[in-house]
Protein backbone atom coordinates (compact mmCIF):
# COMPACT_ATOMS: atom_id res chain seq x y z
CA UNK A 1 0.00 0.00 0.00
CA UNK A 2 3.10 2.31 0.74
CA UNK A 3 4.33 2.00 -1.93
CA UNK A 4 1.94 2.59 -4.48
CA UNK A 5 1.28 5.95 -2.78
CA UNK A 6 4.98 6.71 -3.73
CA UNK A 7 5.00 5.82 -6.85
CA UNK A 8 1.75 8.16 -7.38
CA UNK A 9 3.46 10.77 -5.79
CA UNK A 10 6.40 10.56 -8.37
CA UNK A 11 4.46 10.46 -11.07
CA UNK A 12 2.45 13.32 -9.68
CA UNK A 13 5.81 15.41 -9.20
CA UNK A 14 7.06 14.61 -12.76
CA UNK A 15 3.85 15.72 -14.48
CA UNK A 16 3.94 19.18 -12.74
CA UNK A 17 7.61 19.52 -13.05
CA UNK A 18 7.00 18.96 -17.17
CA UNK A 19 3.92 21.43 -16.84
CA UNK A 20 6.21 23.99 -15.26
CA UNK A 21 9.21 23.50 -18.07
CA UNK A 22 6.17 24.12 -21.11
CA UNK A 23 5.15 27.32 -19.50
CA UNK A 24 8.89 28.65 -19.32
CA UNK A 25 8.88 28.02 -23.20
CA UNK A 26 5.25 29.47 -23.56
CA UNK A 27 7.00 32.57 -21.76
CA UNK A 28 10.07 33.00 -23.74
CA UNK A 29 8.56 32.65 -26.99
CA UNK A 30 5.94 35.38 -26.19
CA UNK A 31 8.44 37.48 -24.93
CA UNK A 32 10.39 37.19 -28.06
CA UNK A 33 7.23 37.37 -30.18
CA UNK A 34 6.52 40.70 -28.55
CA UNK A 35 10.27 41.96 -29.24
CA UNK A 36 10.33 41.59 -32.95
CA UNK A 37 6.39 43.18 -33.04
CA UNK A 38 7.77 45.72 -30.75
CA UNK A 39 11.12 46.58 -33.73
CA UNK A 40 8.78 46.23 -36.54
CA UNK A 41 6.37 48.49 -35.70
CA UNK A 42 9.52 50.92 -34.70
CA UNK A 43 10.87 50.64 -38.04
CA UNK A 44 7.65 51.13 -39.97
CA UNK A 45 7.22 54.70 -37.42
CA UNK A 46 10.91 55.47 -38.42
CA UNK A 47 10.36 55.31 -42.43
CA UNK A 48 7.39 57.11 -41.54
CA UNK A 49 9.13 60.20 -39.91
CA UNK A 50 11.87 60.11 -42.39
CA UNK A 51 9.11 60.20 -45.77
CA UNK A 52 10.64 56.92 -46.79
CA UNK A 53 6.74 55.62 -47.12
CA UNK A 54 4.57 58.00 -49.02
CA UNK A 55 0.76 58.05 -48.52
CA UNK A 56 -1.56 56.52 -51.61
CA UNK A 57 -3.63 59.30 -53.03
CA UNK A 58 -6.79 58.62 -54.54
CA UNK A 59 -5.40 59.61 -57.92
CA UNK A 60 -3.29 56.55 -57.69
CA UNK A 61 -5.66 54.37 -56.89
CA UNK A 62 -7.02 52.42 -59.98
CA UNK A 63 -10.91 51.99 -58.50
CA UNK A 64 -10.76 55.62 -58.10
CA UNK A 65 -8.85 57.14 -61.19
CA UNK A 66 -10.10 55.42 -64.21
CA UNK A 67 -7.44 57.07 -66.47
CA UNK A 68 -5.10 54.03 -64.47
CA UNK A 69 -7.60 51.53 -66.20
CA UNK A 70 -6.15 52.52 -70.14
CA UNK A 71 -3.55 51.04 -72.06
CA UNK A 72 -0.96 53.10 -73.69
CA UNK A 73 -1.85 55.41 -76.67
CA UNK A 74 -1.18 53.66 -79.41
CA UNK A 75 2.16 54.12 -81.36
CA UNK A 76 1.76 56.96 -84.25
CA UNK A 77 4.31 57.15 -87.13
CA UNK A 78 5.37 60.17 -87.78
CA UNK A 79 5.03 61.10 -91.01
CA UNK A 80 8.22 62.82 -93.05
CA UNK A 81 8.44 66.24 -94.09
CA UNK A 82 7.81 66.71 -97.67
CA UNK A 83 10.81 67.82 -99.43
CA UNK A 84 10.62 71.12 -100.23
CA UNK A 85 10.95 71.72 -104.04
CA UNK A 86 14.44 72.67 -105.05
CA UNK A 87 14.41 76.28 -106.67
CA UNK A 88 15.17 76.15 -110.38
CA UNK A 89 18.11 78.43 -112.03
CA UNK A 90 16.44 81.09 -114.33
CA UNK A 91 18.07 80.78 -117.50
CA UNK A 92 20.50 83.20 -118.46
CA UNK A 93 19.21 85.78 -121.29
CA UNK A 94 21.67 85.86 -124.05
CA UNK A 95 23.48 88.91 -124.41
CA UNK A 96 21.85 90.90 -127.58
CA UNK A 97 24.40 90.77 -130.72
CA UNK A 98 26.45 93.91 -131.22
CA UNK A 99 25.94 95.59 -134.63
CA UNK A 100 29.01 95.13 -136.80
CA UNK A 101 31.79 97.71 -136.82
CA UNK A 102 34.57 98.47 -139.55
CA UNK A 103 36.12 102.22 -138.40
CA UNK A 104 39.22 103.93 -138.36
CA UNK A 105 39.74 105.06 -134.36
CA UNK A 106 42.84 107.03 -134.57
CA UNK A 107 45.61 105.03 -135.89
CA UNK A 108 43.75 101.71 -135.33
CA UNK A 109 41.08 100.34 -138.00
CA UNK A 110 38.74 98.38 -135.48
CA UNK A 111 37.09 95.47 -137.14
CA UNK A 112 33.82 94.56 -134.67
CA UNK A 113 31.22 91.53 -134.38
CA UNK A 114 31.06 90.52 -138.16
CA UNK A 115 29.52 87.58 -139.22
CA UNK A 116 29.65 85.79 -142.52
CA UNK A 117 30.85 88.90 -144.50
CA UNK A 118 33.19 88.01 -147.18
CA UNK A 119 33.37 91.61 -148.36
CA UNK A 120 35.09 93.33 -145.65
CA UNK A 121 37.74 96.26 -147.55
CA UNK A 122 40.13 98.12 -145.91
CA UNK A 123 41.82 100.21 -148.54
CA UNK A 124 42.81 103.70 -147.67
CA UNK A 125 45.80 103.09 -145.35
CA UNK A 126 48.95 104.15 -144.15
CA UNK A 127 52.04 102.62 -142.78
CA UNK A 128 51.50 103.95 -138.78
CA UNK A 129 48.13 102.64 -139.51
CA UNK A 130 47.01 98.67 -137.53
CA UNK A 131 44.16 97.20 -137.82
CA UNK A 132 42.30 95.10 -134.88
CA UNK A 133 39.37 92.47 -135.30
CA UNK A 134 37.54 90.78 -132.74
CA UNK A 135 34.79 88.64 -132.87
CA UNK A 136 34.63 88.09 -136.73
CA UNK A 137 33.73 84.50 -137.54
CA UNK A 138 33.01 83.48 -141.04
CA UNK A 139 33.78 86.58 -142.65
CA UNK A 140 37.55 87.54 -145.33
CA UNK A 141 38.50 90.70 -145.06
CA UNK A 142 40.88 92.33 -147.28
CA UNK A 143 43.66 94.72 -146.75
CA UNK A 144 45.85 96.94 -149.61
CA UNK A 145 48.43 98.83 -149.10
CA UNK A 146 51.06 98.57 -146.24
CA UNK A 147 50.22 99.20 -142.75
CA UNK A 148 52.12 98.43 -139.10
CA UNK A 149 50.57 95.15 -137.76
CA UNK A 150 47.30 93.21 -137.36
CA UNK A 151 45.77 91.66 -134.96
CA UNK A 152 43.07 88.84 -135.05
CA UNK A 153 41.19 88.28 -131.57
CA UNK A 154 38.70 85.60 -130.59
CA UNK A 155 37.58 85.13 -134.18
CA UNK A 156 36.53 82.10 -136.30
CA UNK A 157 36.62 80.66 -139.39
CA UNK A 158 37.62 83.90 -140.88
CA UNK A 159 40.69 84.52 -143.67
CA UNK A 160 42.71 87.58 -144.13
CA UNK A 161 44.58 88.82 -146.98
CA UNK A 162 47.07 91.82 -147.09
CA UNK A 163 50.10 93.25 -148.72
CA UNK A 164 53.28 94.19 -146.60
CA UNK A 165 52.93 94.63 -142.79
CA UNK A 166 56.15 96.82 -140.59
CA UNK A 167 55.75 94.56 -137.79
CA UNK A 168 53.40 91.38 -137.27
CA UNK A 169 50.86 89.28 -137.61
CA UNK A 170 48.69 87.94 -134.00
CA UNK A 171 46.24 85.57 -133.70
CA UNK A 172 45.04 85.38 -130.10
CA UNK A 173 42.00 82.87 -128.69
CA UNK A 174 41.61 82.14 -132.45
CA UNK A 175 39.81 78.63 -134.23
CA UNK A 176 39.93 78.00 -137.87
CA UNK A 177 41.85 80.91 -138.98
CA UNK A 178 43.42 81.49 -142.49
CA UNK A 179 46.27 84.24 -143.43
CA UNK A 180 47.65 85.45 -146.68
CA UNK A 181 50.60 87.42 -147.18
CA UNK A 182 51.33 88.78 -151.03
CA UNK A 183 54.63 90.82 -149.68
CA UNK A 184 56.52 91.10 -146.54
CA UNK A 185 55.81 89.38 -143.59
CA UNK A 186 58.10 89.79 -140.20
CA UNK A 187 57.13 88.16 -137.35
CA UNK A 188 53.65 86.01 -137.17
CA UNK A 189 52.59 85.21 -133.44
CA UNK A 190 49.86 82.34 -132.53
CA UNK A 191 48.40 82.24 -128.54
CA UNK A 192 45.75 79.94 -127.68
CA UNK A 193 44.94 79.41 -131.22
CA UNK A 194 43.13 76.46 -132.47
CA UNK A 195 43.59 75.65 -135.95
CA UNK A 196 45.56 78.35 -138.05
CA UNK A 197 47.08 78.24 -141.73
CA UNK A 198 49.74 80.98 -143.12
CA UNK A 199 50.28 81.22 -146.53
CA UNK A 200 53.32 82.46 -147.37
CA UNK A 201 55.09 84.77 -149.94
CA UNK A 202 58.59 84.56 -151.52
CA UNK A 203 59.68 88.28 -149.93
CA UNK A 204 58.61 87.19 -146.59
CA UNK A 205 60.13 83.20 -146.32
CA UNK A 206 62.69 84.42 -143.52
CA UNK A 207 59.41 85.29 -141.10
CA UNK A 208 60.17 84.17 -137.63
CA UNK A 209 57.47 82.12 -136.12
CA UNK A 210 56.54 82.58 -132.60
CA UNK A 211 53.29 79.98 -131.04
CA UNK A 212 52.43 79.49 -127.18
CA UNK A 213 49.18 77.22 -126.40
CA UNK A 214 48.00 76.58 -129.49
CA UNK A 215 47.70 73.54 -132.00
CA UNK A 216 47.09 72.64 -135.83
CA UNK A 217 49.18 74.79 -136.77
CA UNK A 218 50.68 74.64 -140.70
CA UNK A 219 52.87 77.16 -142.64
CA UNK A 220 52.57 76.89 -146.30
CA UNK A 221 55.29 78.02 -148.19
CA UNK A 222 55.48 78.78 -152.56
CA UNK A 223 56.82 76.74 -154.36
CA UNK A 224 58.31 77.88 -158.04
CA UNK A 225 55.39 76.20 -160.30
CA UNK A 226 52.47 78.52 -157.79
CA UNK A 227 51.45 75.55 -155.83
CA UNK A 228 52.29 75.52 -151.87
CA UNK A 229 54.11 73.19 -149.60
CA UNK A 230 52.97 72.70 -146.20
CA UNK A 231 54.72 72.18 -143.01
CA UNK A 232 53.11 71.65 -139.56
CA UNK A 233 54.23 73.58 -136.10
CA UNK A 234 55.05 71.24 -133.97
CA UNK A 235 53.37 70.71 -130.25
CA UNK A 236 55.33 69.09 -128.38
CA UNK A 237 58.42 69.24 -126.98
CA UNK A 238 60.90 67.01 -125.35
CA UNK A 239 63.13 68.79 -122.96
CA UNK A 240 66.76 67.27 -121.29
CA UNK A 241 69.24 68.56 -118.96
CA UNK A 242 73.02 68.33 -120.73
CA UNK A 243 74.94 68.57 -117.25
CA UNK A 244 75.13 72.63 -117.93
CA UNK A 245 71.18 73.76 -119.14
CA UNK A 246 68.22 72.21 -120.32
CA UNK A 247 67.84 71.67 -123.73
CA UNK A 248 64.24 71.30 -125.71
CA UNK A 249 63.66 70.26 -129.23
CA UNK A 250 60.67 69.26 -130.87
CA UNK A 251 59.20 65.99 -130.81
CA UNK A 252 56.36 64.25 -133.63
CA UNK A 253 55.22 62.05 -130.04
CA UNK A 254 55.96 61.45 -126.70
Amino acid sequence: MIVVVVVVVVAVAVAVAAAAAVLVVMNANCVSLSYSRFFLLSGVADLRSKGSLRKVTDDMKTHKNPALRQGPAPFKATQPKPASPKPVAKPVAAAPAKPPLTELQGKKWVVEYHKDNKSIVIDKTELKQSLYAFKCEGCVIQVTGKINSIILDSCKKTAIVFDDLLASLEFVNCQSMQAQVKGKLPTVSIDKTDGCQVYLSKDSLDVEIVSAKSSEMNILVPQGDGDYKEFALPEQFKTKYDGKTMVTVCAESI
